[in-house]
């Protein structure tokens, strides 16, 4: 998730790796064919060992999880018992942090449940405050007056099985006292969805009236109304698949192999370890991979070119301004996210299939008998606008795929609050005259 700005065509800033904003300036000597030029001024001779002072932010966590003793903020935690997974492993325990907005109708009919993205969490609107350093990732969505009205809807948003902020995951404490670490098992898409069935069981709504969510999230939208058809009224999934492709599957595997490379990943047990001694390079090398995911090419074409960052000179060992953007996204997370969760979560992406054990995705998908609202964004390069035509040719009550119109790729479904926000007002707007 990125913050939005303007649009390619216009003059616009590029983040800097501590986060500041600058305009850049052309390249000198960019363009092929290029000669010596009279007054140019003589470069020193950069290596392959030349690197540019970079900002120093001070030292990167270990692991920026929530643990137990942190300020809780808005969450709060249901505790759903020992738990069977997918793959044949087991957790004796399992918890799921989550928020909750509005008020539960005396009839339930009004529940909304929320799902997140890879990196998100449960806060998906509310302020910054203790317990939450960030302000909530969907506010134009969900809120008094927001498409998702709170004065209407009572709206649920659990922070996913196998997470970082107060759910079940690899930096949760195992029964030994210890973070399970790398003894944390493999997860399913199922498997996180099976949990939130519970967690729906323990608040005591039997169906939803809208189950939504994007990129990962939408994953687990497709698995509620394939797993618990009749506990989804509707679905709203936005920019993701039934089934993860080829494609998917080498990207999310370089990400994973970045994490994993980094010595300090200590094979996933490195929660002792002091601060700028954990996995932050291989974390912030995965996301500035999947960063470029979340973008269109075109857009960083255009808004970045090959501009360099301020006054550094890529010939000699400085960065051009997209490196410094990429730079910038993967020392982020790496400060508000954890490794293990991040390698967990991937996985879970990665063996997504609706259709394993069912016959197929089209099986699987004739069988969902909720309506059904399927965006795509028409520049993502991430989860593809086929793969949502896919999802809204299988589902008998989806209707034709809605389009959101944006330059900006994957993230579209975060920046184009607007589009996003008509789309799902009318969606509700048309189930309530049913």
């Amino acid at each position: 998730m990125t913050t939005p700005h303007p649009r390619p065509g216009t003059p616009a800033p590029h983040d800097t790796s501590d986060g500041r904003v600058v305009r850049g300036r052309a390249m000198p000597g960019a363009g092929a064919g290029d000669v010596p030029a009279v007054g140019r001024r003589t470069r020193r001779g950069a290596t392959l060992g030349t690197r540019h002072q970079r900002p120093d932010h001070g030292p990167v966590p270990a692991s920026a999880a929530w643990r137990d003793g942190d300020p809780v903020g808005r969450r709060q935690f249901a505790d759903l018992g020992p738990f069977a997974l997918e793959s044949g492993g087991r957790l004796p325990a399992v918890r799921l942090a989550y928020e909750t907005w509005g008020e539960l109708d005396e009839d339930g009919g009004n529940a909304v449940l929320v799902l997140h993205a890879l990196t998100g969490d449960s806060h998906v609107t509310g302020p910054a405050g203790d317990g939450h350093p960030t302000a909530g990732w969907w506010q134009s969505m969900v809120g008094p007056g927001a498409p998702i009205d709170t004065d209407r809807w009572f709206v649920v948003a659990p922070n996913v099985l196998g997470g970082c902020q107060g759910s079940t995951g690899p930096a949760s404490t195992a029964p030994d006292g210890r973070p399970w670490g790398s003894r944390f098992p493999l997860l399913t898409v199922r498997d996180q969805v099976a949990a939130e069935v519970r967690l729906a069981d323990l608040l005591g709504i039997d169906q939803w009236a809208l189950v939504i969510g994007a990129s990962m999230g939408g994953l687990r939208v497709l698995e509620w109304a394939a797993s618990a058809p009749d506990r989804v009224e509707a679905f709203a999934a936005i920019a993701t698949c039934a089934q993860t492709g080829g494609d998917q599957i080498a990207g999310f595997h370089t990400q994973l192999g970045a994490i994993l490379a980094d010595p300090r990943y200590r094979d996933g047990d490195y929660y002792d370890a002091a601060d700028g001694d954990g996995p932050h390079v291989g974390l912030g090398i995965a996301r500035q991979i999947a960063h470029q995911t979340y973008r269109s090419a075109a857009e960083l074409d255009e808004r970045f070119g090959r501009i360099p960052q301020g006054a550094e000179d890529p010939l000699e060992g400085g960065r051009f301004a997209v490196q410094s953007y990429l730079d910038h996204h993967g020392d982020k997370l790496a400060r508000r996210f954890d490794a293990n969760t991040y390698v967990t979560l991937t996985r879970s992406m990665i063996t997504h299939d609706l259709g394993r054990d069912r016959g197929g995705v089209e099986a699987a998908l004739a069988q969902v008998t909720a309506r059904g609202l399927v965006v795509a964004v028409d520049s993502d390069r991430l989860f593809t606008p086929a793969q949502s035509e896919r999802i809204a040719a299988g589902v008998p009550g989806a209707g034709p795929v809605r389009y959101v119109r944006s330059p900006y790729g994957h993230d579209g479904f975060l920046i184009e609050e607007d589009q996003v926000g008509a789309l799902v007002t009318d969606f509700l707007r048309e189930g309530a005259r049913r």
